[in-house]
């Protein structure tokens, strides 16, 4: 299952957060899917975090995307 996002509004009322996570299962070994809903005035936000898969290598894609990250974000040295 392939599931396209494209640019329209109402995609969100469309695809169920269990959606999301049974057609990620269905072609994954493991996946963690975090979200964060908007900041409110005093600047909280609601984040849920939620993985399929061995523990083990959940925290794995998350350790290795927190590391790219990071260095997307270092300045080029010269």
């Amino acid at each position: 299952m392939v599931i396209e996002m494209d640019k329209r509004a109402d995609w969100k009322k469309e695809l169920s957060r269990q959606d999301l996570r049974q057609a990620l299962a269905e072609r994954n070994a493991c996946f963690v899917l975090i979200t964060c809903g908007e900041p409110t005035e005093d600047g909280k936000m609601e984040v849920e975090m939620t993985y399929e898969g061995d523990a083990s290598l959940a925290a794995y894609l998350i350790e290795s995307a927190h590391g790219l990250i990071e260095n997307q974000n270092e300045p080029l040295e010269t």
